[in-house]
């Protein structure tokens, strides 16, 4: 009987420590649930306009038929962060609940500085909490032989206290059969880009 006693306690005090660690781990976010009410808002570049898809292809449309949310395409071809950065007034009149935040690809092409770049992300991202929308931040690869901006993404994601879902284009970029250029997916790149948006969000759908 001692010993079925002991063993209980050490059973007991593992799984304490086991809940502990898990709800050690579970990530906090910013605005969760949003308190803005406005429809879902897709900001970002020609990869949310969906350049290169055809009508009703790009990922915002996808995504939202797939998860069941209105979602508003602010997607602007060759927008940079700084750009964005003179848009953001108009984002946050629409009072999204949730924006998909994808910027800073054109950033690279232009060879605009880093630290700029991820500092007008900043900005977006302290004003878009503010507002009461949960952001989640859609990473892009720099236009480098290796990816600088892996890192920097995933500091500022944790810095912030939202969503990052990394390197959109993963397993989508260099993939002839997905893309429409070297730079834009075709039809179904962007059908991949929803389905990784999907996976990403499908935990957190009951409280957005």
């Amino acid at each position: 009987m001692k010993h079925w006693k002991i063993l209980t306690v050490v059973l007991f005090l593992g799984a304490g420590a086991f809940v502990g660690f898990r709800s050690c781990r579970t990530p906090s976010y910013a605005n969760l649930p949003p308190r803005a009410t406005g429809d879902w808002v897709a900001f970002g570049d020609s990869l949310t306009s969906g350049f290169g898809a055809a009508p009703g292809n790009d990922y915002p449309a996808l995504l939202s038929q797939k998860i069941g949310r209105t979602i508003q395409n602010q997607g602007v071809p060759g927008q940079t962060t700084e750009n964005a950065l003179n848009r953001l007034e108009e984002i946050v009149r629409l009072q999204p609940r949730v924006v998909l935040l994808c910027l800073g690809g054109n950033d690279g092409l232009q060879q605009l500085p880093q630290e700029k770049t991820f500092a007008n992300l900043a900005t977006i991202i302290d004003r878009l909490n503010e507002a009461g929308s949960f952001v989640v931040l859609i990473g892009v690869r720099s236009a480098s032989v290796s990816d600088r901006y892996a890192q920097p993404f995933k500091k500022l994601a944790e810095e912030k206290h939202i969503l990052l879902v990394p390197n959109i284009l993963s397993g989508v970029l260099g993939t002839p059969n997905l893309m429409s250029d070297y730079i834009h997916p075709n039809d179904e790149g962007y059908k991949a880009i929803a389905e990784r948006l999907e996976k990403f969000l499908q935990p957190l759908l009951p409280s957005l």
